[in-house]
């Protein structure tokens, strides 16, 4: 086993779900295999797409995921997919080098250049050390409420002033850690608003009331992605989960008419459509919606 990047662009070329699967050629499959039953860690590059002019990558590493197997694409001949779970987003995107520094030693020349070519391989195999550090900058919001990182510097790679208390990885496992950070990303997304109502409340201690809510639950397999996730407060998250409300392709807020009391039904936008975040790349994904109109949704 081996750790790895894995690159895919805003719109991909090939058949890429982060969450779920990452499609590539032939050329890397064996490093793709050595990878199996480990993690890897996304890379986003600057081409935003397959046209070699394109821009609007973010050229950052933005989330991690466990390989579990690698199968063949039964409809395109030497291309394969890399199948794989544990999904979580970073709480913050983490650009390929931080004040001269490379994340990933390869990818610097021994003059402090970029390495063209080794950016030009999509899949990589990274040492233990290096995908750890990028892992500790990523999630570095949380771990630094979850242990004490006195005069945290991650610019700088400080190592020693990281004491955590068991591995990085092994953190992003556990339930705690990932609802945690589900949380903070869904929350961030929606800058704290709700989607379906519009509202932003935040308490006393200044901490925000929305929740964060899967669109495909995580009993059924959902990742904890913001595309696969929701800002909603805490009425609306109770009808949500329990099929009362759903949202179509269009972003359109469905209603399950016989279910919903009027007076329930007029707390949702007046527009009839979900608050989207500002990003698009963080827009709900089509697959996780269908899943929840199919299996959840009582309309």
């Amino acid at each position: 086993m081996a750790k790895a990047v894995f690159t895919t662009k805003v719109t991909p070329a090939y058949k890429d779900l982060p969450e779920r699967q990452y499609h590539f050629p032939r050329t890397y499959l064996n490093q793709a295999r050595q990878a199996v039953g480990d993690f890897i860690v996304y890379y986003q590059p600057r081409r935003a797409n397959a046209d070699l002019a394109s821009k609007g990558g973010s050229q950052s590493y933005f989330g991690m995921a466990r390989v579990t197997e690698i199968i063949e694409d039964p409809e395109a001949p030497d291309h394969y997919y890399a199948l794989v779970d544990n999904y979580l987003d970073f709480d913050h995107p983490v650009p390929f080098a931080s004040a001269g520094h490379y994340y990933e030693n390869a990818l610097r020349k021994d003059d402090g250049s970029t390495n063209k070519g080794a950016f030009g391989r999509a899949v990589r195999l990274v040492p233990e050390e290096e995908f750890d550090l990028i892992l500790k900058s990523g999630f570095a919001p949380i771990l630094k409420d979850e242990v004490p990182l006195p005069d945290l510097k991650l610019s700088e790679f400080a190592e020693s002033q990281m004491p955590f208390e068991r591995p990085i990885v092994e953190m992003t496992v556990l339930r705690p850690f990932r609802e945690r950070s589900f949380m903070h990303n869904v929350r961030a997304a929606y800058s704290n608003r709700c989607a379906m109502t519009g509202l932003r409340l935040i308490n006393g201690g200044g901490r925000p009331e929305v929740q964060a809510a899967h669109i495909q639950p995580v009993a059924s397999n959902g990742p904890d992605s913001v595309r696969n996730g929701l800002a909603l407060s805490g009425t609306v998250h109770w009808m949500f989960d329990r099929g009362l409300v759903s949202i179509g392709d269009n972003y359109d807020i469905l209603i399950a008419k016989s279910h919903v009391p009027e007076d329930a039904a007029r707390l949702l936008n007046s527009s009839g459509t979900i608050h989207l975040p500002k990003d698009p790349a963080l827009y709900p994904n089509a697959h996780y919606l269908k899943f929840h109109r199919d299996r959840v949704f009582k309309g």
